[in-house]
């Protein structure tokens, strides 16, 4: 058959990835195999692909390969996450470039734009996931924004608030004012900033007494609404019960006593804030303070700021700064690291905030959760280091804040009827809340005109935690026939920085509604870093255009080259270099094959090399199959992919065909033939999960297959025993083999010319591989002795000796003169070293270093003349 010398990605890739898709290799149903099912952590529905997707889908689509070839019915669920608050973003930024007021629009209206935005632009990433190969059952895609996924979240929302799970409270919250929405606690990254520390001077009410108050925002003086002091403190005894005054806004605030005062920070006085800040508010609760909120929703100052009104907070704190300097109350300030709150997703600084929010506690529910994971192992974690950050998190867990002041998302199902806080019902619809409400008033005239939903939408989290049980439709339809199929799933494959987020939380749901793990084990990535540790961003320009890498590098390229140095949990530094170098090992596999093809073959007897080299890959291939499964075992894929890299690259192209390969213009015996091709087989299974497209290529070249034939389904390799002594004694063959190679490079033997070849056997090795010495060395002949060889070039592999005759081989007068010259010349540097080093100044005032490498230099010199001498006694 023709095949081309050079192996063409493009062409092939679309070919084959067209080809499955045909015949729906991806699709699957249940039947009576054993399932194995991964769902995909659904990107956002406006995500494009970056290194971190490619990473972590390459990782899946090996696993869900890998267990097709396993024989197992495989599953691989895609889709995408509706992501309200960066959607909503993009949303209204389009609405804005059009003209377009947000606050002028109905709900209705928005989600039409939203809508429109998610049909035009979601979806992107799946469609650039095919490019890289991923086997995704694409019939199973899912959106967390569809019909039957909305109604399984607003079905889980009104079982939880029936069980007293869910519940309605006024806290303070972590508000983004660029999205103007509440944030979960893990929303918030909390970021280590350089700031200031502000002394502020408060007048006591009624004596010229001032009192020096440290504060980070003294933009917020217009909220205070008292000074606390540790009632320990003997500096401020005498101010208990006195009153002091607010500077600029002139209001009268009690002074409090209150043993939380750290006495060492600041000036040991703390001002009270309760509006806009968590402890103050707890401070204020137990005080009975006044709570003054001075921030709009978009953080700039409310009327409560005077004539700051308006302005943004960040702008006042620069001009009340100005302002307080010059009125002579700031008295100085201190530079100041602070950790500030801010927005995973828009980057802004929060905001405490005072709100009516929706709250599901999770002390009760997050308990099965933590013995799946730390007791039972029901769930294992991989690596196991993480088990420790999921301790922290789960048995700290705080009550998970669930609604958000967003359009986009499901719409919390609360229906108000009155203007009372607890004037609503929940229910999944409003019919069936029309009939609660009409029960909870004993008013039968009440109508669905007077119900008024909560215009609140839920976190997105709240849809995603229950992805691998809503993709199969199990909380709509618990005991249907896929949920009881495919459920628990087997392997979940995500970054560790939405452990928490996503990881814990599906579980969490799990057990609450299946009373059952999601999921077997976590496989836990590292972040995907450049070559200077920097966490590959847009901002940063050093994340390099996916589609573009496998366009230089193939998708194969591109996947081995990300799996060879990310080992689970660790951070990959990625270099271009490693697609590069996976682009080389199919180029290697390319070449493999083509050489194969161009062989005659013909029914001849069999040369013993090539019997013995057959026998002996069959071991090796078995052994490093069984190496690959214990990766597999621990998730230990950038392992796998390294022992099957140098299956390829050395025991199978550089050993086992150099071994078999015919001479020149001669045909190869059938027999090995078949062997060869046999072996190459069951190279291309195992290294098909890592590099779909170039084996199937190569799998369908071979010979013609049917479409039940095809690569991608068939199986994969069978354990055998192994003969270990056959591995062994091939690995001291092939050091013998290197011997005779260095002395022909050394000597500038041509490999045509045939060699005499001698051993002293001190080692005791069988005499299995000599064909194989004697074909990969050229050797005229190949003979035991018991005693040094004269006159030959000799050398060793542990205590045997090898010797290959000098005359016939080499010119041994030319060898005399080029060995003569060669010592000439090294006396002459070892003349010039020690002269160096019998100058007394020159030892005594040059660095230790300097003078440690002359004298290295020296001992060097001294070997390498008695190596020349005893050459050239030999030779005469």
């Amino acid at each position: 058959m023709d095949i081309p010398s050079k192996y063409n990605a493009l062409s092939v890739e679309n070919k084959w990835y067209d080809y499955w898709m045909e015949h729906k290799y991806f699709h699957s149903t249940p039947d009576d195999r054993e399932p194995y099912t991964i769902v995909i952590p659904p990107p956002n529905v406006t995500g494009i692909l970056h290194m971190g997707h490619m990473l972590n889908n390459t990782i899946q689509d090996v696993l869900i390969r890998r267990a097709r070839l396993l024989g197992k019915n495989a599953c691989w669920v895609p889709g995408t996450d509706h992501a309200s608050i960066a959607t909503e973003a993009k949303v209204v930024a389009k609405l804005k470039a059009q003209g377009i007021d947000k606050n002028d629009l109905t709900r209705e209206e928005f989600l039409e734009h939203a809508w429109e935005w998610t049909e035009e632009y979601g979806g992107v990433i799946l469609e650039q996931l095919k490019k890289l190969g991923c086997s995704c059952d694409w019939d199973r895609t899912k959106f967390t924004m569809d019909d039957d996924m909305s109604e399984a979240v607003i079905k889980v929302f009104v079982d939880l608030y029936s069980k007293g799970l869910i519940y309605r409270g006024y806290r303070m919250v972590n508000w983004d004012p660029e999205a103007k929405t509440t944030l979960s606690d893990e929303e918030v990254i909390h970021v280590e900033k350089q700031g200031l520390l502000y002394y502020l001077e408060y007048k006591v009410e009624g004596s010229d007494e001032k009192l020096t108050i440290a504060t980070t925002r003294p933009e917020t003086i217009f909220g205070d609404t008292a000074i606390c002091i540790n009632p320990n403190d003997e500096r401020f005894t005498h101010l208990k019960g006195k009153k002091a005054i607010v500077p600029i806004c002139g209001r009268v605030i009690p002074i409090i006593e209150d043993e939380y005062v750290d006495v060492e920070f600041g000036t040991g006085c703390l001002k009270v804030t309760p509006a806009h800040d968590e402890n103050d508010k707890v401070l204020g609760d137990k005080h009975q303070l006044e709570v003054i909120d001075i921030f709009n929703e978009d953080a700039s100052l409310n009327s409560f700021g005077m004539h700051y009104e308006g302005q943004d907070r960040f702008v006042v704190r620069k001009a009340i700064t100005k302002e307080l300097e010059e009125a002579g109350i700031l008295v100085k300030t201190e530079n100041h690291i602070n950790k500030v709150g801010t927005s995973e997703r828009t980057k802004a600084v929060i905001e405490p905030r005072l709100s009516d929010q929706w709250f599901l506690k999770m002390e009760d529910l997050a308990k099965p959760a933590i013995d799946a994971v730390l007791k039972t192992g029901e769930v294992k974690l991989f690596p196991k280091k993480f088990e420790n950050t999921y301790r922290h998190w789960m048995e700290n867990i705080r009550d998970w804040n669930i609604s958000r002041q967003l359009l986009w998302g499901q719409q919390i199902p609360a229906y108000f009827y009155g203007d009372g806080k607890e004037d609503f019902v929940v229910a999944e619809t409003i019919e069936a809340a029309l009939k609660l409400a009409q029960e909870k008033t004993n008013n039968s005239a009440l109508k669905i005109e007077d119900l008024k939903q909560d215009t609140d939408a839920l976190d997105t989290w709240f849809s995603s935690w229950l992805w691998p049980m809503s993709v199969f439709d199990g909380i709509r339809n618990p005991e249907n026939e896929e949920i009881k199929y495919y459920y628990p799933t087997n392997d979940l494959v995500t970054g560790p920085d939405i452990l928490f987020f996503w990881v814990a939380r599906m579980i969490v749901a799990g057990y609450e509604y299946r009373d059952e793990k999601p999921f077997e084990n976590v496989y836990l990535t590292g972040l995907v870093r450049d070559k200077q540790r920097r966490k590959m961003s847009k901002s940063l320009g050093n994340s390099p255009d996916a589609l573009k890498l496998i366009e230089d590098y193939s998708a194969d390229g591109v996947r081995v080259g990300l799996l060879l140095s990310s080992a689970a949990g660790n951070d990959l530094m990625f270099d271009e270099a490693l697609c590069q170098q996976g682009k080389g090992l199919g180029n290697k596999i390319w070449s493999a094959f083509y050489l194969t093809n161009l062989w005659d073959v013909e029914d001849i007897e069999q040369p013993q090399s090539s019997k013995i080299a057959i026998e002996w890959f069959e071991s090796k291939f078995q052994k490093v199959l069984l190496e690959i499964e214990d990766h597999f075992s621990k998730y230990r894929l950038s392992d796998a992919i390294m022992a099957i890299y140098k299956l390829i690259n050395d025991d199978f192209a550089s050993w086992l065909l150099e071994i078999v390969k015919p001479a020149y213009q001669q045909p190869i015996d059938s027999k090995t033939y078949n062997a060869v091709m046999v072996i190459f087989e069951d190279i291309l299974k195992v290294a098909h999960p890592f590099m779909p497209f170039i084996t199937e290529e190569i799998w369908q070249t071979i010979t013609d297959r049917t479409p039940e034939e095809a690569l991608i389904v068939s199986k994969w390799p069978e354990a055998k025993p192994i003969n270990e002594t056959l591995i062994s004694e091939f690995e001291f063959a092939t050091e013998v083999i290197s011997g005779i190679r260095n002395i022909r490079k050394q000597k500038n033997i041509a490999f045509k010319d045939a060699i005499g070849f001698s051993v002293v056997n001190n080692e005791n090795v069988n005499t299995t591989f000599d064909a194989v010495i004697t074909k990969l060395g050229n050797l005229e002949s190949f003979e035991y002795v018991t005693e040094a060889v004269e006159g030959a070039l000799t050398y060793r592999v542990k205590s045997n000796e090898y010797f290959i005759p000098m005359e016939g081989s080499i010119d041994i007068e030319a060898e005399i003169e080029k060995l003569t010259e060669e010592l000439k010349y090294t006396e002459g540097f070892l003349k010039s070293v020690q002269k160096k080093l019998s100058n007394e100044r020159f030892v005594a005032g040059a660095p230790e270093q300097v003078v440690a490498s002359e004298k290295k230099k020296e001992a060097d010199a001294l070997a390498k003349i008695e190596t020349i001498k005893a050459s050239l006694a030999s030779l005469k």
